[in-house]
């Protein structure tokens, strides 16, 4: 675990704190309130709070003053609906707050989702540390030769090694050099007296993007969910997704009726053109209908052949 002494004394005396609270809570989330969950080589997340369960998303919805005696299979069946019919606000009820461990690069991706409250550790007050992302062999792969931001064959033998090794002797470099120009020991006082060092903001420019940076992620339920839709997909990049993959086991523990609903109506959903139904239409009345004859383009052929099992 990717974890200094001092880091896990901190977890270990914030989960053993206790607070009485008339706020819903959550057993499942509870158990892992401010655990690491490791993702990657060196990253990780970490649930550091949250708001409301999925009664809160009920009670929203039918804007209720309390639980009152419902049973489950009533809320399971209005979270469903919900979902499926993206009335999107009382889901918005419900917050959650990250700590996120991550490369660089894959930060880059992450803050487009611009839903969110982000605070990231700044390497202008702090000096960062030399932790930096290589990737396991078997997600080291070619350019694809039909998708231009995707991955291809996976590289094998030394063509494997080849950009292990480059990977890894460029970040050594880098952090090298990155140490040289700060100038700096542990406590902050110039290693060589002859020269007083370049500024962290401006050292900082030479490391490259598999280093590892850390922030706090704030967001509503509706607004995680987006992100996890087009994150936890199969088809987003690999390191983003093991990072979804992870917020997805901490949902299921927080809020399980609306997760279960998300995986039946969003992640493993699809969502079908006017001129896609009217493919499918033709072809459940028993007509033979190919891509000349469907009004699709190829690309969007392929896809609802994929979607139908006929690809």
């Amino acid at each position: 675990m990717p974890l200094t002494p001092e880091q896990q004394q901190e977890i270990a005396a914030a989960r053993a704190a206790a607070h009485p609270t008339r706020r819903a809570t959550v057993p499942a989330l509870e158990e892992i309130l401010y655990e690491a969950i490791p993702v990657l080589d060196h990253g990780f997340i970490r649930v550091i709070d949250y708001m409301g369960d999925d009664g809160a998303i009920v009670q929203a919805a039918r804007v209720s003053y309390g639980r009152g005696t419902r049973r489950v299979s009533e809320d399971r069946g209005l979270i469903n609906y919900l979902m499926r019919h993206r009335h999107t606000t009382p889901f918005e009820m419900c917050e959650i707050k990250y700590h996120v461990k991550l490369p660089i690069f894959v930060a880059r991706q992450w803050i487009r989702h611009r839903t969110a409250n982000v605070n990231e550790y700044s390497a202008r007050y702090s000096i960062l540390d030399k932790e930096f992302y290589i990737p396991a062999p078997q997600h080291l792969a070619a350019q694809a030769t039909s998708n231009r931001q995707g991955r291809g064959d996976v590289l094998e033998g030394d063509a494997a090694r080849r950009v292990l090794d480059l990977l890894r002797d460029d970040a050594e470099r880098a952090y090298a050099g990155y140490s040289e120009m700060l100038n700096e020991d542990e406590q902050g006082a110039p290693r060589d007296p002859s020269w007083p060092g370049l500024a962290r903001e401006l050292a900082r420019m030479n490391l490259s993007l598999n280093f590892y940076t850390q922030w706090y992620w704030k967001t509503d339920l509706h607004n995680l969910l987006n992100f996890l839709s087009l994150r936890a997909d199969p088809h987003a990049q690999y390191e983003i997704r093991a990072y979804a993959d992870a917020m997805l086991d901490t949902v299921a523990r927080w809020v399980p009726l609306a997760h279960a609903a998300f995986n039946e109506y969003r992640l493993h959903a699809t969502t079908l053109s006017a001129t896609a139904i009217a493919v499918v239409r033709r072809m459940l009345a028993g007509e033979a209908v190919d891509q000349a004859s469907s009004g699709l383009s190829a690309r969007e052929w392929r896809e609802l052949m994929a979607v139908l099992g006929r690809g």
